[in-house]
């Protein structure tokens, strides 16, 4: 067929990048041709729009061991010759589409960045963002993800171990779905995503393909809008039991020696795989597209090469090793079949039945070769005036503190999730440590050398649209204060960049600053970027969702019996906050969601204070000083010595500073402020620990009682199912009649 400017645009590419093609290959691309510059040229896989400002980004340093970028995943040294690889990344139009398909592959594709490489997944942690949970939209988005990510990991027997999920208007029809998988691997021992060797054959594995996700990366570099669910082929189809067939089929064969190089067909399919494997390795590839296994017949090229169907790998192997890795996954029962070969001329060459169908330079179709990099217009958001009028002191203390604790803890972004969490198996491989001693972190036990991998989460978003480049190194620095609360050495960043349309000067406004805050804060904390995803085009007809870079983070612990856990541990411990206290209500979930007001600035926040107070933490905790470490988050002080409480029924009898405002102090979120528990023989060692920093004394743990200034709050019970019920309570008229309830 005849291709036009016209049918260029339909595939989503602009004018201009309709000519740059025809100047890189000297000549009009055929139908063909045009689909692959279509999936590899999506905003999904080039990075066009956001290439510049991520190489500003701290990308070398610490304990890596390949640079950002160079592979599927991050990988660095946790000692002992053991190396952790770990990634994030986004699946959020699928999900909105079809909730329980895209959340299901999104964790399916994730793990297979980790197993790519040559190391096995232990670990998996996803971060959620929806609507108005009082909304059936909502509620049907929330039960289906759930879902879909408790149905693929569970079967696929990796351990969901930890995550997030917030609930705000802006996330009703663009839900975020990102998913992050850890894994280990021996130092020397990784697979890389390359192709060389002129000859060597070039192997397809795993399952056959068909036309499910087709135009799947393009589908996700796009607005949702009314018309979206038409586009339902875009979602992908997933199997975990062939994924961990797949998985297990994968690690044996680089146990031959046959492997030269693997990559696995994430978005934009075989074209994706094929050309970011030759062009890595400055070769090309010829290809055999009749020779792929199919699950539906007559399959035309453009669907061949674009096709997201799930669990399928390529590799290049050693030639006249063929047979021998062929049979590694015909004892796994998995398609196996040499579809072409690498050659030397750069070029891929696409075949069916002896006609060529498509020939492209490998170099032009990826990122850092010949995709474009666009530089886009931003200024600064029309909504930070409305933020600059903010004035606390325009909105009232509460006479009733108690009542607003009532309503603060069970807001569904603070309450408990295990609504949610029961639907994960958080302890198959048995590795997962968090189950009896909660930690501000989730801690994986490494069996080979005794350590522990400290794993999180993290990034409040709101924070983030009063303030992008404020809001993007708190979500670091909450990060890294996880993990050192845990007893853990932050490693390093993986990063998922959830941001509306790049074409909009605001939300390019917002995303700039975010990239430049998250790198100040990687430096600050020597925790460098691995690698990670950007994730545009989050925006419905409403506008765009809150500015989201979610901060994946890996830290090591390197004794599992030194971690520490954030329950207070016996009645009469002393409790102390370390960090400055501070009249403070900005974006706080008290004074959004209590008292209504939607614009106000981000939270206090120092980066220097951050860091020392994450020096004396760790200090603290090595010189066994401290009982108990959990850092203040949503909610403020009083939810985090609630939630300190919970794990052993204790209480707490807490005296605010008369110094500051009662809701500030009690519900504030200014940040770099932890409470500890100390015992009580060891105050005087502690105090003299911390008689250069900023401490106070808060109160002392009870044996069940909750007493603010000496008034009585009920016993911790009551507040623990408070915490315990608010979102089953939420969703249980809804969702009973549809059974969604029957997996708690």
């Amino acid at each position: 067929m005849e291709v036009t400017v016209k049918t260029a645009q339909q595939l989503r590419l602009t004018e201009e990048e309709f000519e740059l093609i025809k100047q890189k290959l000297e000549r009009a691309p055929n139908f063909n041709e045009l689909c692959a510059f279509s999936g590899m040229w999506s905003e999904h896989c080039s990075y066009k729009n956001s290439i510049k400002w991520l190489k500003t980004l701290p990308r070398e340093g610490g304990r890596m061991l390949v640079k950002a970028g160079e592979e599927n995943a991050g990988l660095m040294d946790i000692g002992d010759g053991y190396g952790v690889v770990f990634k994030i990344e986004s699946h959020n139009h699928p999900s909105a589409i079809e909730p329980f398909q895209g959340a299901a592959t999104g964790v399916g594709g994730i793990h297979r960045d980790i197993f790519t490489m040559g190391a096995r997944p232990i670990a998996a942690l996803n971060s959620l963002r929806f609507g108005n949970l009082d909304e059936e939209k909502t509620q049907h988005l929330l039960a289906g993800v759930v879902h879909g990510i408790g149905h693929y990991g569970n079967c696929f027997g990796v351990p969901t171990v930890g995550g997030e999920i917030y609930f705000e208007e802006c996330y009703h029809t663009n839900p975020l779905v990102n998913a992050m998988s850890v894994g280990i691997v021996k130092v020397g021992k990784t697979v890389s995503a390359t192709a060389e060797g002129k000859g060597n054959p070039v192997m397809y594995v795993g399952s056959a393909t068909g036309k499910d996700g087709i135009g799947g990366a393009s589908f996700a570099s796009a607005d949702i809008n009314a018309e979206s669910a038409q586009e339902l082929p875009a979602v992908q189809v997933g199997d975990p039991f062939q994924e961990k067939k797949l998985l297990e089929a994968c690690l044996e064969a680089i146990e031959t020696g046959a492997v030269v190089g693997m990559q696995d067909m994430g978005a934009a399919g075989i074209i994706c795989s094929t050309a970011e494997m030759s062009a890595k390795g400055g070769v090309g590839m010829r290809i055999d597209l009749d020779k792929v296994p199919t699950r539906q017949q007559n399959m035309k090229a453009w669907e061949l090469l674009l096709s997201e169907s799930q669990e399928r790998m390529l590799l290049v192997v050693q030639k006249g090793r063929e047979e021998e890795v062929n049979k590694v996954f015909e004892k796994w029962d998995l398609e196996s079949a040499v579809i072409g070969e690498v050659t030397d001329d750069g070029l891929l060459s696409f075949y069916i039945d002896g006609n060529l169908e498509a020939q492209i330079p490998a170099q032009e179709l990826v990122l850092g070769g010949g995709a474009p990099q666009y530089d886009r217009e931003y200024h600064e958001p029309k909504y930070f005036d409305e933020i600059s009028r903010f004035d606390s002191n325009k909105i009232g203390e509460p006479t009733d503190l108690k009542k607003v604790a009532e309503q603060l803890i069970g807001l569904p972004s603070i309450a408990n999730k295990r609504w949610i969490a029961h639907q994960y198996d958080s302890m198959v491989g048995t590795a997962n440590t968090f189950t009896n001693s909660p930690t501000d972190a989730a801690i994986v036990l490494h069996k080979e050398t005794g350590k522990g991998l400290a794993i999180t989460v993290d990034c409040n978003s709101r924070y983030v649209h009063a303030d992008p480049y404020k809001g993007a190194m708190i979500a670091v620095a909450e990060a890294a204060r996880n993990i050192v609360c845990s007893g853990g050495e932050p490693l390093g960043v993986t990063n998922c960049l959830n941001f509306g349309n790049p074409f909009d000067p605001e939300v390019y406004y917002q995303f700039v600053q975010a990239v430049k805050g998250m790198g100040e804060a990687c430096k600050k904390f020597n925790t460098p970027v691995t690698g990670g995803n950007v994730s545009f085009y989050n925006q419905n007809p409403d506008g765009p969702v809150y500015p989201t870079p979610t901060i994946g983070m890996v830290g090591l612990v390197d004794d599992v019996s030194k971690k520490m856990t954030l329950d207070f541990k016996q009645e009469g411990d002393v409790i102390y906050l370390l960090g400055h206290s501070k009249n403070d209500i900005a974006s706080s979930e008290y004074v959004h969601k209590i008292m209504g007001e939607k614009f106000s600035p981000a939270p206090y926040f120092d980066l220097e204070e951050e860091y020392e107070l994450q020096q004396k933490i760790a200090s603290l905790i090595k010189q066994e000083l401290i009982q108990s470490a959990h850092d203040i988050s949503e909610g403020g002080l009083f939810i985090t010595l609630c939630e300190s409480s919970f794990n052993r029924e204790l209480g707490f009898d807490l005296q605010t500073n008369p110094s500051f405002r009662k809701d500030a102090y009690l519900f504030g979120e200014a940040q770099s402020r932890v409470v500890v528990s100390v015992k009580t023989e060891m105050m005087g060692v502690f105090e003299k620990s911390v008689k250069d920093f900023p401490f106070e004394k808060l109160g002392v743990v009870t044996n069940n009682t909750v007493k603010v200034n000496g008034e009585t709050w009920n016993s911790i019970a009551y507040w623990k199912h408070l915490y315990d019920t608010a979102i089953e309570r939420k969703l249980e008229s809804s969702l009973a009649s549809e059974g969604a309830l029957s997996m708690i």
